[in-house]
């Protein structure tokens, strides 16, 4: 039998400014040519959503010789590789490109620091979408990656005087800095991007779990398993000494999760749609349980759409 009498709810959760634009482009799309509209990995890392969109006609693709010619293809919000843009081009495939400005910014970044004859470092996770399309940006350069202190003591670069380091947009701040430190002790020439590159939700959403876990006995992150900023979630909750679990909806609540707690705090990934939060609000307010607002900040970016969007609909007027 659970104790639980209060649900947290924080604020801010769920969706980000990148995340609404790229699955509203997804169904703008949509709606301008009909089905099958592609979409070249999941436009977003949640499995609700990408599944709500394959019932409405989209086809998810992991490349692009999977669509064919003269097909109408999305790229996902974690950008893509420069080799596939001119594949698309090649193919006459019509391309809307629903990369999240804040991963274009760190595209450009390395292009830019490249041509200014810096060596770049950058920090992220081996194998995520968003930094093998950032890495494709340096066709004859090898940039390293690295993920903890262990890969940074391990860097062999020589000892670059122009040295500049990048990272992934959905990382753990907390790990990021310990990683940074470890890069700035290695090498104290190293110089920061203007602007960090870890995104402002992934920022606030972070800030906002760290005072949740703080205030709560459990925390319940909404998100899918293969989501980055949404495991970071868990893991900031977890770095305060609190439970947490990462679940794709209400039905993976474990009872056994909720005995001897009184507080549940709920938070939501940047890619995870808030009916999948309203669905554990009923489920708890099914037993009473009183649901509260915990408020940390505010968000209120709003991105423009994709460019080619853009041209469609005034095409259209």
């Amino acid at each position: 039998m659970h104790t639980v009498k209060k649900l947290l709810l924080a604020t801010p959760r769920g969706f980000c400014a990148g995340v609404t634009r790229a699955v509203k482009a997804v169904l703008d799309t949509l709606q301008i040519f009909g089905a099958p509209v592609y979409v070249k990995h999941e436009i977003v890392h949640n499995k609700h959503v990408v599944e709500d969109l394959e019932s409405k006609g989209i086809i998810t693709i992991e490349s692009l010789g999977e669509a064919p010619e003269g097909a109408v293809v999305v790229f996902s919000a974690h950008g893509s590789i420069p080799e596939h843009y001119r594949e698309a081009q090649k193919r006459h495939i019509r391309l809307i490109d629903a990369t999240c400005p804040l991963v274009t910014k760190v595209h450009l970044e390395v292009g830019r620091f490249l041509k200014e004859g810096y060596k770049i470092v950058y920090i992220g996770h081996r194998g995520h979408i968003e930094g093998l399309g950032v890495l494709g940006e340096a066709t004859s350069e090898s940039i390293p990656l690295v993920e903890t202190t262990e890969d940074v003591s391990k860097l062999e670069i020589g000892n670059p005087e122009k040295l500049v380091y990048l990272t992934q947009t959905t990382l753990s701040i907390d790990d990021t800095a310990v990683v940074i430190k470890a890069l700035k002790k290695k090498y104290p020439q190293i110089i920061a991007p203007p602007l960090s590159d870890i995104c402002f939700a992934t920022t606030n959403r972070q800030e906002a779990v760290k005072a949740l876990a703080k205030a709560s006995d459990l925390v319940l992150v909404l998100g899918s398993k293969n989501s980055s900023n949404s495991t970071r979630l868990m893991e900031t909750a977890r770095m305060e000494g609190t439970e947490a679990y990462l679940i794709d909806d209400v039905t993976e609540i474990d009872s056994l999760w909720l005995e001897q707690k009184e507080t549940v705090g709920v938070s939501a990934g940047a890619s995870a749609p808030e009916k999948l939060v309203q669905g554990v609000v009923e489920y708890f307010k099914s037993q009473g349980v009183i649901a509260k607002d915990f408020i940390v900040g505010s968000e209120s970016i709003q991105f423009a759409e994709p460019l080619e969007l853009m041209q469609l609909k005034r095409e259209q007027k």
